[in-house]
């Protein structure tokens, strides 16, 4: 018997460069695959290189799942959660707008370059005056997706439909008229504690949401127009108050920030007029016909609170003419402003020239009215098919006629503390009367939509137009809300009168004739309750997924779990026992297979295995068994150490244990194991993923 020890005593077994490798491969074929996952059974055969050595994966995506890698159910649900938040956060809004896109419902030649506004209505910043006692975190929650939905509304209203000028109408905030405005605080002892940094903390918000928008990336066209305007100065009864209920310190801090409200705006041919018609309500009104609180003293009635808008009611009309004749010069290439010879003159008793007087034969501009609270209408007037919450009701007759009278599908006619549905019969008329020439009227303050066409007004024949814009917030009871686009075309010449774009009959049947000069169109934004909701259902089903396929593995799993390395076990055995009957046997048949193998073979001498992490040897190894573990094979030997013979069985044992323990996770216990990972692996990815779509909108 050839003696290595004393040679080789810290490496038995050394490779020479002379060994054959058919030999050691021949050597590795007589081991069956079984007792190597004996061996080295923490480790899969793909983590082994050539040289028998282990080898680190390139891959430690394990380390990021919990548990398990995921399977194809799970990676199918992972996809589905990534295309279903992917469309609630951003394709639903894209796709809602695009379908609004001015080119789909404009109707105009094809020579025409319109003027595109787009009118905007109750926003109404949530605060806790929308929702007071509502608990936290629910109250956190709705305020921060209210400003997610709108700060993304208006996100990609400015990116797809670009329009020119921007109109709000009103209520930008809901409890801005509750907030205290220097020392002066709400006579609603519940709102008392808020003081005038939190009306400053919502107007920085409002900013945010939307006047940072308008500014943000603007395009290299959007930069080269002049006439791009953001206009937020009409207010609202929830920014104000209404009436008599409005405090002044209050409407101060408004027009501070915002602007005055009365106002007048030459916008492509079409003057807008825009009326604080909350302060104008105030006008008739005595204290015992505010609906509401004590004033305790802090409420002033009277002038103080119509008297400027009444004002520049009463003025209107010129200042209409003025901004239609500076408008002119311009488009002549003269100097907006008039102005005026320095001469002294002897006047004798006789009344001065006026100043700055304005050419009477200038051509008045089509005019819009823009107010916060709609016109007054008779009850039951209905609003049209397009209004969400009550649609119109038909004559039951059997015609498709509606209702001339239809209460449910009307604006209700109701006042109350610090509201008021529509405005009185006589602010109303003086409105069109002292506006002159209205052809169209917006407002806001509903909500909903609603359109009307008011016939009782004697200063324009054909009656006029009423548009309600609904509310863009969608926590204002609608469930879709929306906005309004207007699309302005009205070429004029250097006098102001319109240009007649009719050419003739063959040209008309085109559509090459011109019946009014504008164009409206209500764009719908998506519904974010159902969003919610398909969310919602979404997650039932990845439960009842993952349900499922638990309950699946479970049945199948006895069939599975009864083999151990590919050994069946007997049905009269334990796992943990048989696992460890196997090892046994599979011990005794690697000794005595490997040592006849070599035998028969007649491997050469010098041959030598030396197993990856074994250490060095101090003696000759002996099996448990008494088997001597070097047997003489034509001069050459295999010997294993004992010390590595027994760690191997050591942990062939511990891996035969912990997977007899998992496969022993049997029944209701191991269905809800496989239901929590299952879940934890889909909200590994759906979580983080729906994080950053709201944190980057």
């Amino acid at each position: 018997m050839t003696d290595y020890s004393s040679s080789n005593s810290q490496q038995p077994f050394p490779r020479t460069g002379d060994e054959s490798p058919g030999a050691v491969e021949f050597l590795y074929e007589g081991l069956s695959h079984k007792v190597l996952s004996i061996i080295r059974p923490q480790h899969s055969s793909s983590d082994w290189d050539e040289d028998q050595k282990y080898t680190k994966p390139a891959s430690h995506a394990q380390s990021i799942w919990p548990g398990k890698l995921p399977s194809k159910t799970h990676i199918g649900l992972i996809i589905i959660w990534i295309v279903v938040l992917w469309w609630g956060e951003r394709g639903a809004f894209s796709a809602s707008i695009s379908h609004c896109d001015w080119n789909t419902w404009e109707q105009w030649p094809s020579e025409a370059a319109p003027h595109h506004v787009v009118l905007i209505a109750d926003p109404q910043l949530v605060d806790p005056h929308t929702y007071p006692g509502r608990p936290w975190p629910l109250s956190t929650l709705t305020t921060r997706h209210t400003d997610l939905y709108l700060r993304r509304s208006f996100s990609y209203l400015q990116s797809i439909l670009d329009p020119s000028t921007v109109y709000f109408l009103g209520d930008l905030f809901d409890g801005g008229r509750e907030w205290a405005a220097g020392s002066n605080y709400s006579p609603d002892k519940r709102w008392k504690g808020y003081g005038k940094k939190y009306w400053l903390q919502e107007y920085d918000r409002f900013g945010r949401i939307f006047l940072d928008r308008w500014n943000q990336r603007p395009s290299q066209k959007r930069r080269l127009r002049k006439d791009r305007k953001i206009i937020a100065s009409l207010p609202g009864n929830h920014d104000l108050g209404l009436g008599n209920g409005i405090r002044l310190p209050v409407r101060q801090r408004f027009h501070t920030f915002f602007g005055v409200g009365d106002r007048v705006d030459v916008i492509a041919n079409h003057t807008f007029v825009s009326i604080d018609t909350v302060s104008l309500s105030a006008k008739g009104q005595t204290d015992t016909q505010v609906v509401g609180p004590a004033h305790d003293g802090h409420q002033q009635a009277g002038v103080e609170i119509w008297g400027d808008t009444e004002e520049f009611l009463s003025s209107v009309k010129d200042k209409k003419a003025k901004a239609v004749d500076r408008v002119l010069r311009l488009m002549s290439g003269r100097d907006e402003n008039l102005r005026e010879d320095h001469t002294v003159l002897d006047l004798n008793g006789q009344i001065p020239p006026a100043l700055n007087s304005v050419n009477s034969s200038s051509a008045e501009l089509p005019t819009i009215l823009l107010t916060h609270v709609p016109l007054y209408r008779p009850p039951g007037t209905p609003c049209g098919p397009l209004r969400e919450r009550w649609p119109p009701s038909q004559k039951t007759d059997g015609t498709e006629e509606f209702l001339h009278k239809d209460d449910a599908n009307a604006i209700q006619v109701a006042a109350g503390y610090q509201y008021q549905n529509v405005l009185q019969p006589d602010i109303s008329n003086d409105l069109i009367e002292k506006i002159g020439k209205v052809e169209f009227v917006f407002s806001g303050d509903d909500h909903d939509y609603c359109e009307v066409v008011h016939r009782g007004f004697t200063s324009r024949g054909g009656g006029v137009r009423e548009i309600t814009v609904k509310s863009i917030s969608w926590a204002m009871g609608v469930r879709k809300p929306g906005f309004l686009m207007l699309s302005l075309w009205n070429p004029i010449d250097e006098s102001g009168h319109s240009i007649n774009m009719s050419r003739g009959k063959e040209d008309a049947s085109k559509g090459g004739v011109r019946t009014t000069t504008l164009n409206s169109h209500l764009c719908l934004l998506p519904d974010q309750l159902e969003i919610f909701i398909r969310y919602g259902v979404l997650l039932g089903l990845t439960i009842m997924v993952l349900v499922i396929q638990a309950l699946v593995q479970l049945w199948h799993r006895p069939n599975e779990l009864d083999k151990v390395n590919g050994h069946i076990l007997r049905p009269d055995r334990s796992p943990s026992v048989s696992a460890k009957r196997y090892e046994m046997d599979s011990e005794e048949s690697l000794y005595s297979s490997s040592s006849a193998n070599i035998s028969e073979q007649q491997a050469p001498k010098s041959l030598a295995i030396r197993w990856s992490g074994s250490r060095p040897r101090s003696s000759s190894a002996v099996c448990d068994h008494g088997t001597p573990m070097s047997e003489k094979a034509g001069g050459g030997d295999l010997r294993l150490d004992k010390a590595t013979h027994g760690r191997h069985q050591r942990q062939s044992r511990t891996v035969h244990d912990e997977e007899s323990q998992r496969g022993g996770r049997k029944g209701l216990p191991g269905a809800w194991h496989e239901i929590r990972q299952g879940f934890s692996i889909v909200a590994v990815v759906a979580i983080p993923w729906y994080i950053w779509l709201a944190w980057t909108s």
